[in-house]
């Protein structure tokens, strides 16, 4: 999807392949998995690094469980693990997403396959979407998280909400700050 949107796009397992990213994906997938591999490879560290320096960060259904409090403890929330249950439960619903295109934008179809959800957040965390009163996408400063896989449909408005963080942030920076090779 975000090749389709122009950028480049490079896989990350090791702490050096993080080197010269203007923004991070941390996708879907099975979170005590992904624990495992952050710990097995020292990305804890580095991926935390990366995020306080304000690098741009999306984290989608397991990749939101990541960025919670318990895990990498980026975003001040804690997600429930499979919350909407097992994944014969998987489902997929419309979504009125806050600040994502010109209002009254269309609904976001949302992919929800054994999906987390937004148990408790603090102040500091902005809900844009809600489902059945749970709150499914959050933002805090450059760290966007959703519960469903956006990547499963053809709308593109969640990784371009990325595309549009990482732009922005390249703008504010000056050319000496500017990585010398820039990936997603």
């Amino acid at each position: 999807m975000l090749r389709g949107l122009g950028a480049r796009v490079r896989e990350v397992r090791t702490p050096v392949d993080l080197e010269g990213l203007e923004g991070l994906v941390l996708p879907g997938g099975e979170s005590t998995t992904m624990t495992l591999g952050i710990e097995r490879e020292g990305l804890a560290q580095p991926l935390r690094e990366l995020a306080l320096g304000g690098t741009p960060m999306l984290g989608t259904c397991a990749g939101l469980i990541m960025l919670d409090r318990e895990h990498l403890g980026l975003m001040d929330m804690r997600a429930q693990r499979n919350a909407f249950g097992r994944q014969i439960r998987s489902f997929e619903a419309d979504i009125e997403f806050r600040g994502i295109g010109i209002p009254p934008a269309p609904p976001l179809r949302g992919v929800f396959i054994r999906a987390p959800w937004i148990a408790e957040h603090g102040p500091g965390v902005e809900i844009l979407a809600e489902l059945d009163g749970h709150a499914v996408a959050a933002r805090q400063g450059d760290l966007l998280v959703v519960a469903f896989h956006a990547e499963l449909t053809d709308d593109v408005r969640v990784h371009q909400l990325l595309l549009d963080a990482v732009a922005a942030r390249s703008v504010a920076r000056s050319p000496r700050d500017m990585p010398r090779s820039g990936h997603l």
